[in-house]
């Protein structure tokens, strides 16, 4: 998990999710946060610096891993690399999404550059919170399956 934007709630949601399945998640930040004790759950900091964090995500990503973020370039990045990603609020990025949303993206960031104000992400609500939970649910599901023996 991409930890240093992720809403608290949803860190909440992940933290009930490894307990219940005994799935390893693991929080990449680089400020020190506080991780319930639980052998399903690790915090790795890494150090201050631009993409720092996302570097070390990349890194330990895994085939079979889920990476939640908002952060759009590192979801490109998670996508190309074969594996899935999904935001904070269960939007699924994948190969027919990930384009647009970076070309929104890159848009935006651009009107910013230029002076524009644009505001940023409504706040989380419910539905957002059950949508996520929902597209965890799902992916831990299939992930079983796959695991099950045949």
């Amino acid at each position: 998990m991409d930890a240093d934007a992720c809403p608290v709630t949803i860190k909440e949601i992940l933290f009930r999710a490894a307990a219940r399945s005994r799935c390893m998640v693991t929080l990449l930040a680089n400020h020190a946060m506080t991780v319930p004790p639980s052998p399903y759950l690790s915090f790795v900091q890494v150090p201050s610096g631009f993409d720092v964090a996302d570097n070390e995500i990349l890194k330990r990503l895994g085939d079979c891993d889920l990476v939640v973020t908002q952060d759009i370039p590192l979801a490109a990045e998670v996508v190309e690399k074969g594996a899935l990603a999904i935001s904070p609020r269960g939007e699924p990025y994948n190969a027919e999404t990930i384009r647009a949303r970076l070309a929104v993206r890159n848009f935006m960031t651009e009107l910013r550059d230029s002076g524009v104000t644009t505001g940023g992400p409504p706040a989380l609500d419910n539905s957002d919170k059950q949508r996520f939970a929902n597209a965890l649910d799902r992916w831990l599901s299939r992930r079983a399956r796959s695991a099950a023996p045949d």
